[in-house]
């Protein structure tokens, strides 16, 4: 579900959609690594200005942490 929004949030930034692509990594029990592969140019407008973009994102994906009881690690990853 997480990853599933953070795909499509991620395809709606970027200006090359093709090529982004989310993966989700159980790490322990309660704890998963979503990683963001997208673009050099695509990452650098994921991550927006001094981060803000990747902080509300990380932020929007902590209140799941209320319903589903999973923590989650989001990275984004360049790829060329």
């Amino acid at each position: 579900m997480v990853e599933t929004f953070i795909e499509e949030y991620a395809k709606k930034i970027a200006l090359d959609a093709d090529k982004i692509r989310v993966v989700r990594e159980e790490m322990e029990e309660h704890f998963s690594q979503i990683t963001i592969f997208a673009s050099s140019q695509d990452a650098g407008r994921l991550i927006g200005k001094d981060g803000r973009m990747i902080g509300a994102l990380k932020t929007l994906v902590s209140g799941c942490k209320a319903k589903d009881g999973f923590s989650y690690k989001i990275i984004v990853k360049a790829i060329d």
